[in-house]
């Protein structure tokens, strides 16, 4: 009996130490975890330790690798009211014409916009829609200094322009490799929305590739989900490490209030654009002269070949280098010197492809028949 309570009372003491001794190794689990960690490695070791590899505590220095690049851009311009309709009328016009003519009146007009400095040459890249007609352009840097701005070309059709600045000792923005870009990747937009000041957006690289957004004639838009703002467009698109990716350039829509959904060029093909402009003052892109569509499933069986792949041609226009070769409205384009066409998009970014004069072989099915047609692009017009 005596065994028996001794056993018991050891077996309840036993269960009160484990009780203590757990309590303890809870309170103190981070304290040791601390201490063991801080005395394995160094400072920053423990820090990845700590956290993880992967761990990122701040992205200041990839913002201040790349702020000063971004500048706030000011456009102003002066817009004339539109003429009385009633001067239009001969009679009307000859008894009222002067008195309503010295009536108009014109208001100066002004817009927000970002840009980013590209090299030290004072060369700065934005959206066209930006300086769109500007009379005058200026610049506000992000330390402080200030400059008018010339413009030194534009391209509507990718809502690119190029302006220089001339100011010293600029400092130009990293460019990243385009071929590392994955969705997924964090992304901060820098800008000025709404004229509050330079500003600092987070988010992931939703997609890549995005086009037939109806933004431009040439789509290849990063989405992100950072929050673009007015203002924001022309400004930068930069990766965690603080290298250039894109060029902001707007949300998806207004009116309907879209949240998350924001568009930028990427640097890749801005950059393309501006060396074009620079070395030649305008961009060269092949034109065919046709207009397409997607292809009908009417269409498609009359070829015999109800999953056939290319653009439908609705319109030609004469004399173009289509209309010169044969190409007819309700030919199917499926190939252009011998690589598959997706679509009337991948038509047209495969045409742009190749240099005004150019020789090109076109696969077209009229019908169910196959044909093949040669023909010189030409440039494509403005």
């Amino acid at each position: 009996m005596k065994l028996i309570k001794v056993a018991s009372f050891l077996f309840q003491f036993g269960l009160i130490g484990l009780a203590l001794a757990a309590i303890y190794l809870v309170t103190t689990s981070e304290r040791n975890k601390d201490e063991i960690l801080s005395f394995l490695f160094s400072p920053d070791e423990y820090r990845q330790a700590a956290a993880g590899d992967n761990a990122v505590f701040s992205y200041a220095d990839a913002v201040a690798s790349s702020a000063a690049s971004v500048v706030t851009i000011y456009t102003s311009k002066t817009v004339t009211e539109k003429p009385h309709p009633l001067l239009k009328d001969p009679i009307f016009g000859k008894i009222f014409g002067d008195q309503l003519k010295r009536r108009q009146r014109s208001h100066n007009e002004t817009n927000l916009g970002s840009g980013v400095i590209i090299g030290s040459e004072g060369y700065i890249l934005t959206n066209q829609h930006v300086i769109d007609s500007a009379d005058e352009i200026l610049i506000s840097l992000a330390d402080g200094r200030g400059s008018t701005a010339v413009l030194v070309g534009e391209d509507k059709d990718t809502d690119i322009a190029i302006l220089r600045i001339p100011i010293t000792g600029l400092v130009g923005i990293r460019i990243a490799d385009m071929q590392a870009v994955r969705v997924g990747d964090v992304v901060l937009a820098i800008g000025n929305p709404l004229n509050v000041g330079q500003t600092v957006t987070m988010g992931i690289v939703s997609a890549t590739g995005r086009d037939r957004i109806g933004l431009n004639t040439f789509e290849n838009f990063i989405q992100t989900d950072a929050a673009i703002n007015p203002g924001n467009s022309g400004g930068a698109l930069i990766n965690a490490n603080g290298e250039l990716i894109g060029i902001n350039t707007a949300i998806f829509s207004q009116a309907v209030g879209a949240q998350g959904i924001g568009f930028a060029i990427p640097i890749s093909l801005a950059l393309d654009i501006m060396r074009q402009i620079i070395d030649f003052g305008k961009v060269t892109r092949g034109w065919l002269g046709v207009e397409g569509t997607e292809i009908t499933a009417r269409t498609a069986m009359a070829t015999g070949n109800p999953s056939i792949k290319g653009a439908q041609i609705v319109g030609v226009f004469i004399n173009s280098p289509a209309d010169m070769a044969g190409i007819r409205a309700g030919d199917i384009v499926v190939a252009v010197n011998g690589d598959p066409v997706l679509g009337i998009r991948d038509l047209l970014d495969q045409i742009t492809l190749h240099k005004p004069g150019e020789q090109i072989q076109v696969t077209i099915y009229r019908g169910p028949e196959l044909l093949t047609l040669d023909m010189k692009v030409t440039q494509r017009p403005q």
